[in-house]
C-alpha cells in the first residue's frame, strides 16, 4: 500500500503561483508513475499531468501545459506540481495518485489515491 498526502493548497490571486506536494508512505513511490488529478464543484474529475517513474517523461492537460510542472523526488518520495499563472478556472481539489504504469491515454488506471488539497484562485 502506498499513501498519499497532498499539501502546498492555498488561495491565491489570478496570475500568482503554487506548488503542491505529495509526500508518499508505506513503500517508494520509485515503481510508480505519478498523477495529479483535480475537480472543480459541480464536475467530474480532470487529469492535469503525469511523470514517469524515472522523471524522464511527462504529460499534460492541454488546459495546463506552458503553466505547469510536474516533477518528483525519489529520494524524497516526493511529487510536486508548480502551478504558475494561475486562472479563476484552476479552481479545484488537486489530488495526487500513483499508477503500476505510465499511461497518458484517457482511462489511466490509478492504483492509490491522496485526499486531495483544496486551490482556490481569486480574480
Amino acid at each position: 500500500q502506498v499513501q498519499l498526502v497532498e499539501s502546498g493548497g492555498g488561495l491565491v490571486q489570478a496570475g500568482g503561483s503554487l506548488r503542491l506536494s505529495c509526500a508518499a508512505s508505506g513503500r517508494t513511490i520509485n515503481d510508480y508513475a505519478m498523477g495529479w488529478f483535480r475537480q472543480a464543484p459541480g464536475k467530474e474529475r480532470d487529469f492535469v499531468a503525469v511523470i514517469n517513474w524515472s522523471g524522464g517523461s511527462t504529460h499534460y492537460a492541454d488546459s495546463v501545459k506552458a503553466r505547469f510542472t510536474i516533477s518528483r523526488d525519489n529520494a524524497r518520495n516526493t511529487v510536486y506540481l508548480q502551478m504558475n499563472s494561475l486562472k479563476p478556472e484552476d479552481t479545484a481539489i488537486y489530488y495526487c495518485a500513483a499508477s503500476a504504469i505510465y499511461c497518458t491515454g484517457y482511462g489511466c488506471p490509478y492504483d492509490f489515491w491522496g485526499q486531495g488539497t483544496q486551490v482556490t484562485v481569486s480574480s
